[in-house]
Formats: C-alpha cells, structure tokens, sequence
C-alpha cells in the first residue's frame, strides 16, 4: 500500500506539473492598444485597440493641443497609459502631454492624437483633411502640414506676404514638426547656400532626408524629390532645396528664420510656392 501511495502521490505532481505547463503556454497574448492598419486610399495608418482611425492637428505644430471646447466634441482626445505597439511603431516616437483642461493626451512623433467623431465604424477616415488642417497619423510622413502663427527670430508676428501682422499661416515642417525653410537665391533644384565643406550648415541645416515617403493627402507626391548635394541627399519641394534653421533649436513649431537676415529671404513653403525657376 505504501508503494501505491507514493506511486500516486508521484502521479499526482506528474499531473500537477504538466498543467502548469500547459496553463503557461496557453497565457493569452498582449493586445496592442495603438495598431497599424492598411487603407486602400491612405496606406498604413495608426488606429486604436478597435480599429478607430487617428489623427494630427495642424494647429499643434508646438506639440500642445489647439483644441479645446467645441474642438473636442467633434474631434475627442486620444489616450492611452502605456501603448502597446505592433512590429513597425517605435516606442521613442509615443509620449503624452497634459492638456490645458488638465486631461493627458497621447502623441505620436510630438503629435497629440485624436479621434474624428464623424467615423462611425473602424476603418472610417472621414476626418482626413478636413478644414486643410487634420490628417490622418501615419508612419511614414516625409513632411507635415502645420499652421500657426509665424513669429521671426526678431519676435515680431509676420504674415504669409513676410510683412508684420498677425495671421494663422500653413508652412511644411518635417515628420517631427520642425520647419522647413527655401532660400530665395536657390534655383531649381541647385542648392546655392550650402558650402562644400558644410561649415555654414550649422546656421541653415539641409534637409537631408534619405528618401521622399508620405506627404499630406493636400499635397502632391510628385512635387518633392531630392537633390545630392556635396555627397548628401537633400529634399525639394517644387524645386526648392529645403532647409531647418539652427536658431530655431529644433523646436517644434519655431519659425525664427522667416526674419532672418530680413523678412522674406529664406521663406517657408506650402501650397502656394511657386516652382523655382532654372
């Protein structure tokens, strides 16, 4: 009896083992609460834990929410404590702010995400574009659209004529929102600022993206490319090479350069430049 006895007993934990093993193996995976999804007219766009499309804000150029009261109604904040990513979202490009009405936010690459409450179902991208200043977060933007205020290295308030006055004016800035400047003596795709041993890049940094991907569905692929310049790749829009300015910092939503030396000299770009010429 004895020997029975530990022969089940020894059964007994041969069976409880096995089990735990089993209950580990079959832990259910972790859902990844911010998803890439495939639309047809968009290519891959960032989404909820449901599939509900996500969204930038022009007017966050700054990387702080412009939108507020009414704003929130139609377009609600996005939020989420710690995002869970799938293969192709990089865990460096999510962070969170704390909006003025003290609520966090998500953002991705510095933009504070949002849903369109007009899309109804997953998948909807009803939002995409409208009033010229919310578009749908994707991955893979070569540029962004913001619109804000522009204020020069001088601090004074300019228009989109470069004359000083107050006025919300639309300008390209790269993935991160930092902007992006053109140089009036430059000529189609001839790049006529940058010296060959680069040492005054520090003042107007080139835009040395490596290839030209997504552009705001307001905009026309076709009009970016890039350029070599001295061994480095440099993108243009519409034939003019595109540059940062170094006074800006690296600050989402500076435009010092728009003052710099005078107003209109290094300009910022958007749908009504005009092409460079030869």
């Amino acid at each position: 009896m004895k020997r029975s006895l530990l022969l089940c007993v020894g059964g007994g934990l041969v069976l409880l083992t096995a089990a735990c093993t089993h209950d580990h193996d079959e832990l259910p995976a972790v859902t990844n609460n911010v998803q890439l999804k495939q639309n047809n007219q968009l290519g891959s766009i960032l989404t909820d834990v449901n599939g509900k499309t996500l969204y930038f804000f022009s007017n966050d150029a700054n990387g702080q929410s412009a939108c507020s009261g009414g704003c929130v109604t139609a377009w609600p904040v996005f939020y989420v404590d710690a995002p869970n990513l799938p293969a192709g979202l990089a865990s460096a490009d999510f962070g969170s702010i704390t909006r003025a009405d003290g609520k966090p936010q998500t953002t991705y690459k510095g933009w504070p995400l949002y849903y369109y409450a007009k899309d109804s179902v997953a998948g909807d991208v009803k939002g995409e574009a409208v009033g010229g200043k919310w578009f749908t977060a994707k991955p893979d933007y070569s540029v962004m659209l913001a619109y804000t205020q522009l204020i020069g290295n001088d601090g004074k308030h300019y228009t989109s004529k470069y004359v000083e006055g107050d006025e919300s004016t639309p300008y390209l800035t790269d993935a991160y929102g930092h902007t992006l400047y053109a140089f009036k003596n430059d000529r189609f795709n001839v790049n006529k600022y940058t010296k060959s041993d680069f040492s005054n890049n520090a003042t107007w940094p080139i835009d040395s993206l490596g290839a030209v991907q997504g552009v705001p569905s307001l905009y026309n692929s076709a009009d970016f490319n890039k350029i070599n310049v001295f061994g480095k790749n440099q993108l243009t829009y519409r034939g003019w090479p595109l540059y940062y300015f170094g006074p800006d910092s690296s600050k989402r939503g500076n435009t010092k350069g728009v003052s710099v030396p005078t107003p209109g000299v290094w300009p910022i770009v958007n749908q009504t430049t005009t092409p460079a010429v030869p």
